[in-house]
């Protein structure tokens, strides 16, 4: 600012000593390029100035794209503090956790788009099994701030079929942010009944592996993968404890187990479920919880079928080392005959990235165990032992190349069988 007075003073001198030797008519073409050049050295100044700025604070650019990263885990997501692992590779170094995408922006609405592809190698020797290339999930997570406190989010999803190609709407969900203690979700979502499922959407890229524990597999029956509904979520007043809490309340599982009831509820009873998880502050990285799900089941063999979930979770959310750890209980019970069925299903999940070679490398280990009891007529899957042993290599801040081998069994006293699984996963 200096410097421009110094050159408008100037200015205004040479044309003091100018004024009396104009003519008058040429006086106001004189005034008009005078005020022509303050305005553009007002324009420069403004603009050094707003690069300085930039040094010490995210620039304009900058601060959209932190929103579009926080965007692409989406409302009603509880992983937040694994957001150094993994979604703030989104921008290294620039995340601003728990500010609403909708502060970050000036014009509403204002949409943004987030993707994620993957593309993957098996081979097995299972039998009926082929091995080659296939394409993953195409995945766009939407995001569009409505005002300061309501945002829009939506995540759909493109899976190859061998008749053509699937379209899922996996989320779609308004949510409305009263404060840091309340804040209210209406629509599809997923369900909160562990860690994982919130944690690690359909776009690969955010999970260290290839592939989810068998207990929460996209499609699968164990747990509800989705949920459509109420959810209300946010922080406790807990001093140093770091509680959070979600509950929700909308349609149960579909006809299909494995399917949310998107187009409404097979009877008139609403499942709920309540998740209660704990960061405390001074252990960082470290994450407790538990979670309760029920349902009442009324599709298929028996007509009636009470569900209570109950699950918990441990989890050391650091890249040296990184460790999850779930337990989930399945208890269906039967009215009509007074049967009980418990289920139970875990994993065990290791991981270090590695200090040296630009900390590209990050090998990992898991081992997952599914027990369903003999008879159990709703959930209609088998047992199953899993051990996974992989490596990532984090092609870039974007891009991710995995491989594992994994060694399972389907079923009580069945072969087991190996794999060799690639993957290359990226977001755009």
């Amino acid at each position: 600012m200096r410097r421009l007075s110094i050159a408008i003073l100037g200015i205004i001198c040479l044309s003091g000593s100018a004024w009396g030797q104009t003519p008058a008519a040429d006086q106001a073409e004189l005034v008009s390029t005078l005020l022509e050049r303050i305005d553009k050295l007002e324009k420069r100044v403004a603009d050094l100035e707003s690069k300085a700025a930039c040094s010490s604070a995210p620039c304009e650019p900058e601060a959209r794209v932190v929103a579009v990263s926080q965007a692409a885990l989406g409302p009603g997501n509880d992983a937040a503090a694994h957001a150094g692992a993994h979604a703030a590779a989104l921008l290294p170094g620039q995340a601003q956790q728990g500010a609403p995408v909708g502060e970050q922006q000036s014009a509403f609405p204002s949409m943004q788009i987030r993707g994620f592809t993957d593309v993957n190698f098996a081979a097995t020797d299972q039998p009926g099994t082929f091995s080659g290339f296939n394409l993953g999930q195409f995945v766009l997570h939407i995001s569009s701030p409505l005002s300061r406190k309501i945002t829009y989010f939506g995540e759909t999803s493109f899976s190859a079929q061998p008749s053509g190609y699937n379209l899922e709407i996996e989320r779609s969900l308004i949510r409305y942010d009263y404060n840091d203690y309340f804040k209210l979700s209406f629509g599809k979502y997923h369900t909160p009944i562990n860690y994982w499922n919130t944690a690690f959407h359909h776009g690969l890229w955010l999970q260290t592996t290839i592939s989810r524990p068998e207990m929460i597999q996209f499609g699968g029956r164990f747990l509800p993968v989705h949920f459509v509904g109420l959810l209300g979520e946010g922080a406790i007043p807990s001093t140093s404890a770091g509680l959070n809490y979600q509950i929700g309340i909308g349609n149960g599982r579909a006809a299909n187990l494995a399917r949310a009831g998107d187009s409404g509820d097979v009877n008139n009873n609403r499942a709920w479920v309540m998740n209660v998880f704990s960061r405390p502050e001074r252990v960082r990285g470290l994450q407790v919880g538990a979670s309760l799900y029920g349902d009442d089941i009324t599709s298929g063999t028996p007509p009636r079928t009470q569900e209570l979930i109950s699950s918990a979770h441990i989890l050391w959310l650091r890249e040296t080392p990184e460790v999850l750890a779930e337990f989930a209980n399945v208890r269906h019970h039967i009215p009509q005959t007074g049967q009980t069925f418990n289920s139970q299903g875990y994993y065990i999940q290791v991981a270090y990235r590695l200090p040296w070679l630009e900390r590209k490398w990050k090998p990992y280990f898991r081992f997952e165990h599914m027990h369903v009891p003999a008879g159990e007529p709703v959930l209609q899957v088998p047992n199953f032992v899993g051990a996974t042993l992989g490596v990532r290599y984090d092609i870039s801040e974007f891009g991710a190349f995995k491989t594992e081998y994994r060694n399972t069994e389907r079923g009580t006293n069945q072969p087991r069988f190996n794999g060799l699984f690639v993957q290359t996963s990226f977001t755009f």
